[in-house]
């Protein structure tokens, strides 16, 4: 699978939630850290997503948010804890790599004006913030 998302993270299927127009899919990227993904039924059913199947949350950087820790009352679902792995600013904004889980990695694009703010270097602890609407979910074919 290539795709232009920076975000393809491995996982299993641990459950599908079906409903009338849109399902809920839970991937288990290990570690204790799962991934939903609120996608078509439709969608659930063309990639033939079903508990223990292989599948990929795959999420665009921009879809990325961050905080200095878990955010609690808040309605995104996906909240990963890990630690800041790789850092690099731009003219206006940056690329924030967050280490977590065993081996797993999500990356996001926020402003340099953000990171500051967070006080994100590498090394510090960090949480990336995905709404389940951002994840899309992807198969090997």
């Amino acid at each position: 699978m290539k795709i232009s998302a920076r975000n393809q993270i491995k996982g299993t299927v641990i459950s599908v939630t079906e409903g009338a127009v849109n399902g809920v899919v839970k991937i288990d990227l290990g570690a204790g850290n799962v991934a939903t993904a609120d996608i078509t039924m439709n969608s659930i059913e063309e990639l033939g997503l079903a508990e223990g199947k292989t599948a990929y949350a795959v999420i665009k950087a921009t879809d990325v948010m961050f905080a200095t820790g878990k955010v609690a009352g808040l309605s995104a679902r996906n909240q990963f804890a890990g630690t800041v792995g790789k850092l690099k600013k731009g003219a206006v904004n940056g690329r924030v790599s967050l280490n977590f889980g065993e081996g797993q990695h999500i990356c996001g694009a926020i402003t340099n004006a953000s990171i500051d703010e967070l006080g994100l270097e590498v090394g510090s602890e960090a949480v990336a913030i995905v709404k389940a609407t951002s994840i899309m979910v992807g198969v090997d074919e």
